[in-house]
């Protein structure tokens, strides 16, 4: 299990995220027009997993502005925001800012990814949701890096997760 903190107070997460080397975890999650993704869906592409407790939050927020605007660009790479939110959220979210770069994803259906990935918290009052983490998948579908945010109101080390697919 992880520990976490909210504004100074501990918390936990289920478990540790997957080790580098390893194989991803697949998934199946709900994107915004309601239709199943998976892990597969995303095959040959690098894979940036921006996961955090909820898009309704700033620091959530920005780090799917940040993530647009640094990884838009990056050849063969696709960046997948994953929260519990409903993927209505998301699409008003992701309109009113403009945002074309990133594509959301939500695991409210059945917490499923937060199990395999080990970022749901397990106490707190944010126990239930995902936890803020990134994990960069290389096209083969191995994890290359991983970073469990320390303090849930800070936003994650984009630059460490770009490097990462050089």
């Amino acid at each position: 299990m992880a520990q976490v903190t909210l504004h100074g107070d501990k918390i936990h997460t289920q478990g540790t995220l997957p080790k580098k080397g390893s194989t991803a975890p697949n998934f199946k999650l709900t994107a915004t027009d309601l239709s199943t993704k998976t892990l597969k869906d995303y095959s040959g592409h690098n894979v940036i997993l921006n996961i955090f407790p909820s898009v309704d939050t700033g620091t959530c927020a920005q780090s799917v502005r940040s993530f647009n605007k640094k990884a838009g660009d990056v050849e063969n790479t696709k960046v997948l925001c994953i929260s519990k939110d409903l993927p209505f959220a998301f699409s008003r979210f992701c309109a009113a800012e403009g945002l074309d770069h990133v594509e959301s994803l939500s695991d409210f259906k059945d917490g499923n990814f937060g199990k395999h990935y080990e970022v749901t918290f397990t106490d707190g009052p944010m126990e239930g949701l995902l936890s803020r983490a990134v994990v960069v998948i290389d096209p083969d579908g191995k994890v290359i890096y991983t970073q469990q945010v320390p303090e849930i109101a800070d936003e994650p080390d984009y630059e460490s997760a770009l490097q990462a697919l050089k």
